[in-house]
């Protein structure tokens, strides 16, 4: 009996550990996967890998988007003024589920940025890893994340990540707040028996007068 509860104990002890397992592996296409599950039949250069080493990439994402988040993260570089076609490459990557960081160019710093990355001026500006794309096309850019192995819309929960706020100096940007002085303190009110602005009649000279003076 004692034996048998303690391979319970262990089976126990051993399946979160199952669990936690995690599979790299490269389809039909070329493409690598991450999974939680063993990979098909058909996989490529099956691998188990460390579920701890993309926990830095973000909370709350599929194992898959946070394996490749740190490979190969994704920047897009836009504009205040870029609306339609920033816009359309927000929606794809949402669609897709994938996290982003975004760049605003506006100012010098950043079109010296945009410049190292692009060698232009011109956006919206993808880097997927090392790999940089110039310019939306929806086709390109979904042909640039499929071949890294981020996984398509509808294979992971969409996210709604929105344009970023204009930059603070940027013209129509909303002024920083600035806290309002406290008001002054207010007198506290006078009571009843507030002797403060009462008057008593003019004092009179009495024999204790100093020299000199005379008395009425």
């Amino acid at each position: 009996m004692i034996l048998r509860a303690f391979f319970l104990l262990l089976g126990l002890a051993a399946a979160p550990v199952a669990q936690a397992q995690h599979y790299r592996w490269v389809d039909q296409n070329g493409v690598v996967r991450y999974t939680d599950t063993p990979p098909p039949a058909s996989a490529k250069d099956v691998r188990k890998v460390d579920i701890d080493a993309p926990k830095a990439a973000g909370p709350g994402l599929p194992y898959s988007v946070a394996r490749l988040q740190k490979d190969f993260p994704v920047t897009v570089y836009t504009s205040p003024s870029c609306l339609a076609e920033c816009e359309d490459a927000r929606k794809l990557l949402n669609a897709r589920g994938i996290p982003f960081t975004e760049v605003q160019v506006w100012n010098a710093e950043g079109l010296d940025k945009l410049k190292a990355v692009s060698g232009g001026n011109e956006v919206p500006v993808f880097t997927v890893g090392r790999t940089v794309q110039k310019g939306f096309e929806a086709s390109a850019l979904d042909g640039l994340l499929d071949s890294v192995g981020y996984p398509k819309a509808g294979e992971v929960p969409a996210r709604s990540q929105a344009a970023p706020p204009l930059p603070e100096g940027y013209p129509g940007a909303k002024p920083k707040s600035v806290p309002k002085p406290q008001a002054a303190e207010q007198s506290q009110p006078k009571g009843p028996y507030d002797t403060s602005g009462l008057k008593g009649p003019a004092p009179k000279q009495g024999p204790y007068s100093l020299p000199g003076e005379t008395t009425k």
